[in-house]
């Protein structure tokens, strides 16, 4: 895409499969990627969060938002590794999952490339303060 801050799935960035939220915190691997279900408490991974090169968060249906959540709480705790929404990803909500912090994606359906390249580049300005660098409109306006 030309964007090093936007992948999807099939990039080689991280390829060992992510093991489940509870095997994780239980010890009973050394693994580097995890993958979070809806519900799950992504808190638990916080002290963990140095050995970790990827956390995957599943988004079961477009509108279950709990998945941004978990990005918000994730980066906001200094996590720097890769962050993947996977599941019912639509692509008019990548830039707010960018927003909150992902950084890779595993869509379901096919993403078109020009809708988007359309999609991230549609607003200029953000009304509220994220895991991200842009600085709030409303910031702009009153310094």
């Amino acid at each position: 895409m030309g964007d090093t801050l936007l992948r999807f799935r099939d990039d080689p960035a991280h390829d060992e499969p992510a093991i489940t939220l509870d095997s994780f915190v239980q010890g009973q691997s050394n693994a580097t990627a995890v993958r979070i279900e809806a519900g799950d408490d992504a808190r638990a991974l916080i002290p963990h969060l140095g050995q970790l090169a990827l956390i995957e968060v599943s988004f079961p249906a477009f509108r279950d938002g709990r998945g941004y959540s978990v990005g918000r709480i994730l980066r906001e705790a200094g996590y720097a590794g890769e962050l993947r929404a996977a599941g019912d990803v639509l692509v008019d909500q990548i830039p707010l999952m960018r927003r909150c912090g992902f950084d890779s994606f595993a869509p379901q359906a096919p993403v078109d490339v020009a809708v988007l390249k359309a999609s991230l580049e549609r607003y200029d300005n953000a009304y509220q303060s994220a895991t991200d660098s842009i600085v709030p409109v409303w910031k702009l306006r009153h310094g």
